[in-house]
């Protein structure tokens, strides 16, 4: 099997096929693996730092499964329980959100545990939301009101990286359903900690060389060339590669790339941006491990035992500020929400312009199977139809499923 695109769908599809006993190629057109999920080290902070935060939760069934295979024992940081804490940078109040671990919502009977201002008759309008359907998720729920402004709006924005109230209520019903609907013991959030790399992406690929798949990286595809219904060769940026008759060829490089590589391809055409910024700060005492900021720039501060980070999602109105700008404004937000006196120390603002696909119903319905005309091309990747929007776990389910796909056995992950 030979795959294109070593960022974790691509891995996943790697992993797969080695499961199954059968040889592959692993190339990138990057200096490294993880593809939007990576990690480097950041000379201005003078360590080693994720490009973004990127959360998963405890009832991520691909993700906790990839990990397992490829032996990543380092743990992810996060709360025993389904715990959501936030701050109000206006109103300088903090509330956390306990949601109960079983399934039976007993959360929202208690003031103490549900979201502040809110009863439980606000509640019930969420068994739509759980079911989906391809409408956007305003046409569903109330956008307004407590709920939504202080728990719903910004976890549903950081899962769908799109303005929620526009987003599809398929993705996040899908979302809802396999965490939410499972009761608090699948909702658990979860981060890499210290870092990504070591996380996913250094355990997948030593779990990988162990069993021989050869990794390229600085290698870029140029071109497919078909014959018949198949792909007979791939133009690499170092040369030509015939496919043999017996191989499969998995395509997880990003939309923009596939649909310059594949005939006819239809794919999503609209993208959002995520900005995050980095900030070399010791762990404050007493912080959560993640906060939810209302009032502010930052939506998201992520505490790390060297350093404290911001995301914000959906961010195309900041992508084309200054980075010294939003430096700035970011540690004030931090200050403020975590009590620190301090001035801006060292910084990083990391930038990715087309972060996610847009996550809205005409955008979902442009996303291609992973099942191409071809007998032996398959896609994988976030953007690939999997019934989740672009996160993690999508990328880990997509990478799995065409390479099932490939083998013709059956699939693990519905789509």
């Amino acid at each position: 099997m030979i795959v294109a695109g070593a960022g974790l769908a691509g891995l996943s599809a790697a992993v797969a096929a080695v499961e199954h006993g059968i040889d592959a190629s692993l190339s990138d057109s990057a200096a490294h693996a993880g593809g939007r999920c990576r990690s480097y080290y950041d000379p201005a902070l003078r360590m080693e730092i994720d490009n973004g935060n990127h959360l998963v939760l405890s009832g991520n069934a691909a993700v906790a499964r990839f990990r397992t295979t490829v032996e990543a024992f380092e743990p992810l940081a996060g709360p025993a329980h389904a715990e959501f804490s936030f701050v109000d940078l206006t109103e300088d109040t903090h509330w956390t959100v306990c949601i109960d671990d079983g399934r039976i919502p007993w959360w929202i009977l208690s003031a103490s545990k549900r979201v502040p201002g809110t009863s439980p008759a606000d509640y019930i309008p969420l068994a739509r939301l759980l079911r989906g359907g391809n409408r956007r998720i305003d046409s569903i729920v109330s956008t307004q009101g407590p709920l939504w402004e202080r728990l719903l709006g910004p976890v549903l924005l950081a899962a769908l990286n799109t303005p929620p109230a526009e987003a599809s209520a398929a993705l996040s019903g899908r979302v809802l359903r396999e965490t939410l609907g499972k009761g608090g013991a699948a909702m658990c959030p979860r981060i890499a900690l210290p870092t990504l790399g070591s996380a996913f992406i250094e355990p997948a690929l030593s779990w990988l060389a162990k069993r021989g798949v050869a990794t390229n990286f600085g290698r870029r595809l140029r071109a497919l060339e078909f014959e018949g219904d198949r792909v007979s060769s791939l133009v690499w940026s170092d040369g030509t590669e015939a496919v043999r008759p017996e191989d499969a060829v998995i395509l997880a490089v990003p939309p923009w790339v596939a649909t310059g590589l594949v005939p006819g391809l239809i794919a999503p055409t609209e993208h959002h941006a995520i900005v995050n910024g980095h900030f070399a700060w010791p762990m404050p005492a007493s912080s959560p491990t993640m906060l939810g900021v209302l009032g502010g720039t930052a939506e998201w501060i992520f505490v790390h035992d060297n350093r404290i980070s911001v995301t914000v999602s959906a961010a195309d109105a900041l992508v084309d500020r200054a980075r010294e700008e939003l430096a700035a404004t970011f540690w004030g937000d931090i200050c403020k929400a975590l009590k620190i006196d301090a001035p801006l120390p060292a910084w990083q603002i990391v930038k990715e312009k087309r972060a996610t696909f847009s996550a809205t119903p005409d955008q979902d319905a442009l996303r291609p199977e992973a099942k191409t005309r071809w007998r032996n091309l398959f896609l994988a990747g976030d953007w690939v139809q999997n019934g989740l929007p672009a996160t993690i776990e999508g990328a880990l389910r997509s990478g799995d499923n065409a390479a099932r796909l490939a083998l013709g056995v059956p699939l693990r992950y519905a789509a």
